[in-house]
């Protein structure tokens, strides 16, 4: 996937994986990475800004003898994640319109 297309929409991935379920750093880019590319020193800049802008919380829980840090979706988060799916979707009727025209006019040639 193209680095700057794949850039823009992290923050929606993040927010839609956590949507699910509250965790942590780890188990966030061991999942999505089965999707889409991406490593712990991408993610964690992604957690602090989501975190910064109220689209995240986080709390601490002891496994295993170790703290670790989980992530929470607050209302904000999914208020901005309903907003990058009406986004991703006047994208994709876009995209699917300009791809229809380019069919059409290679038609006519």
């Amino acid at each position: 996937m193209d680095e700057q297309l794949k850039k823009g929409m992290l923050d929606a991935f993040v927010l839609a994986f956590i949507k699910r379920n509250d965790t942590y750093g780890y188990l966030i880019v061991e999942k999505l990475s089965e999707h889409i590319e991406m490593s712990e020193s991408t993610l964690y800049p992604i957690l602090r800004r989501l975190c910064d802008n109220g689209f995240l919380s986080t709390y601490n829980l002891v496994h295993n003898g170790r703290t670790r840090k989980y992530y929470s979706i607050t209302p904000s988060g999914e208020n901005r994640l309903k907003i990058y799916k009406q986004d991703f979707n006047k994208l994709k009727v876009i995209f699917d319109t300009l791809m229809f025209r380019a069919n059409k006019s290679k038609k006519k040639t």
